[in-house]
């Protein structure tokens, strides 16, 4: 038995190794050595699987700022929702243009002075302000590993590279409240089961008077706009950098949110 759970868990060794595939190279169907599908690629069985999105989801829910964990149990866990998002971008002229070229969103591919001279209100400008303000970059997004399809695996990493670019269209901040926002909002368009979760026990922590703005107005504008809006995943963000965000959200029919401080709540 110890060494069959020391065989599960031997994938989990990796995650603290080098990075998997750069941020700036497709992610492409070449055989990798014995197995592996892609770049970073950790080939897995049922079990393991199954060990590793029990164990990622119990670390994610005991502290939710583990993104690797939150990493591990998306992968182990999306097949089914992961399947779904690839027909829809396969049956959209954009988004099939996105599994075609496969574009990554990263500092080396970003031309970060084209964004700071875009006009102001503009969907790159807005952006990058999202980035300078939270502090935050496109790089700490973690490479895909545990998924067994290398066209679903860019599906992922694809989800993982534009959550930013889901705080700018959103208009919320990266604090707790923020997140938890972005997270029914990505639940509702993506189905992913990591999604869902983060946003049924991201609110757990949160106090009486965060939690009461939360549901009576936070969720049933995030629930709504992600219902309305089409696929996410179908925007070739690189190339609406030059949109003004104004028109990008009333394209999706994406609403401004209530009228409360979310920074000030957090």
């Amino acid at each position: 038995m110890a060494t069959l759970l020391r065989r599960c868990w031997r994938p989990l060794r990796a995650l603290g190794g080098p990075g998997g595939p750069a941020a700036d190279v497709p992610l492409r169907g070449v055989r990798h050595g014995a197995g592996l599908l892609y770049p970073g690629h950790i080939p897995t069985s049922p079990l393991q699987k199954a060990l590793l999105a029990a164990g990622s989801a119990g670390m994610a829910l005991y502290n939710p700022y583990r993104h690797d964990m939150v990493a591990v149990l998306g992968e182990t866990t999306g097949h089914c929702a992961l399947k779904v998002l690839r027909d829809q971008m396969r049956k959209d002229p954009e988004g099939a243009k996105i599994l075609q070229e496969r574009p990554r969103i990263s500092v080396s591919t970003l031309d970060l002075d084209k964004l700071r001279g875009l006009p102001e209100g503009s969907l790159g400008q807005e952006y990058l302000r999202f980035l300078d303000v939270n502090r935050v970059s496109p790089d700490t997004r973690a490479p895909t590993r545990f998924v067994d399809d290398e066209e679903l695996a860019y599906v992922i990493q694809r989800y993982r590279e534009v959550h930013d670019m889901l705080h700018t269209l959103l208009g919320m901040p990266t604090n707790i409240l923020g997140e938890i926002v972005v997270k029914w909002f990505e639940a509702v368009q993506t189905g992913l089961p990591m999604c869902i979760l983060g946003a049924l026990f991201g609110p757990i922590r949160l106090s009486a008077q965060r939690l009461q703005v939360l549901v009576s107005e936070l969720i049933p504008w995030a629930v709504q706009n992600g219902r309305r809006a089409p696929c996410v995943l179908n925007l070739y963000y690189e190339r609406r950098w030059e949109q003004p965000l104004r028109a990008l959200r009333e394209e999706l029919g994406i609403t401004d949110p209530p009228s409360v401080y979310v920074r000030d709540l957090a």
